[in-house]
């Protein structure tokens, strides 16, 4: 199979159409549907029907293999680029919004210190995008966050049912952090003086749907073993004090890391009691850490044995 008919095939079965994966592809919709014919003579069965466009059994079974064959491919092509490609060295870190803390920004002057000549970006992304993004090489390290029991680790999304990691390759995580959660109220909730509060207590109350900016909604069901948690309103970006500003000026509740909300305008963080989670943040990494990603795992982590 030639990855280029594969990423073709990816392409039509995620957009359910050939036109808009032409689209998607910057091609045109009968080259489209030229790739998926070879691709289906090539293993000698239909992958996709036509009008409407579905996965048949076997196009269903290719789309599994697909996506970790084609990162796998990614990640090899990382890895020799890194080896052949100019001397300089390069850090690319991806973090999740509420990964991105103060003492990752002071991680990171400290690393750029120790190795003046490195290139170095950050980028901030959604929770799904890191993991497939660090197997495939496409970042050097990632920074996670969630909500999780005290010691234990962060699921990571996209792991398949027994639990494998995504991706290209095995994915080594570290815990970088772990602080209390809060429920940020606006001041002038009616539980704003509350001590503490429980969330199986707050199942009914408004919610801010904020997947990457907060606490997810399914996290707080699972988490409370109740339903609920109705969204108010739905906040599909990435910027903490946007959010935080919905939340004081009451257009639903969140729930976020202490420090992300202690200091914020209009808002009351009162301490979650019940069940006991904490906010984690976790290191991730391919087999291979070099230069200044090596030095800034160790100082993130402060486990200069693993990383010296």
């Amino acid at each position: 199979m030639h990855p280029h008919l594969l990423r073709t095939f990816v392409s039509v079965a995620h957009c359910g159409s050939f036109s808009d994966a032409a689209h998607r592809l910057g091609s045109t919709q009968s080259a489209v549907e030229q790739q998926i014919a070879t691709l289906e003579a090539d293993l000698r069965t239909p992958l996709l029907t036509r009008r409407p466009v579905t996965l048949t059994t076997a196009g269903a079974r290719l789309l599994e293999h697909a996506g970790p064959l084609l990162r796998r491919l990614d990640a090899a092509r990382a890895d020799v680029e890194r080896l052949t490609g100019p001397a300089a060295a390069r850090l690319v870190l991806g973090a999740s919004p509420l990964a991105m803390t103060p003492d990752v920004a002071t991680a990171l002057d400290e690393t750029r210190r120790s190795c003046p000549d490195a290139g170095a970006a950050v980028r901030v992304l959604g929770r799904r995008e890191i993991p497939a993004a660090v197997a495939t090489g496409a970042l050097d390290l990632g920074l996670l966050d969630g909500a999780a029991a005290p010691g234990d680790p962060l699921p990571l999304p996209g792991a398949g049912q027994h639990g494998e990691r995504p991706g290209a390759g095995p994915l080594t995580t570290v815990a970088v952090a772990e602080t209390p959660l809060v429920v940020a109220l606006p001041l002038g909730h009616p539980l704003a003086r509350r001590l503490g509060l429980r969330l199986a207590d707050l199942a009914d109350a408004p919610w801010l749907d904020a997947p990457d900016a907060a606490m997810p909604l399914d996290s707080l069901r699972t988490a409370s073993g109740t339903g609920g948690f109705r969204a108010s309103l739905t906040y599909e970006g990435t910027d903490v004090r946007a959010l935080l500003a919905l939340a004081a000026a009451g257009h639903g509740l969140a729930l976020l890391p202490h420090t992300a909300a202690e200091a914020a305008p209009g808002i009351a963080p009162i301490p979650l009691t019940a069940p006991r989670l904490i906010h984690r943040t976790e290191l991730l990494h391919g087999p291979a850490v070099d230069g200044p990603a090596r030095t800034l795992a160790a100082v993130l982590t402060g486990d200069g044995h693993r990383y010296g």
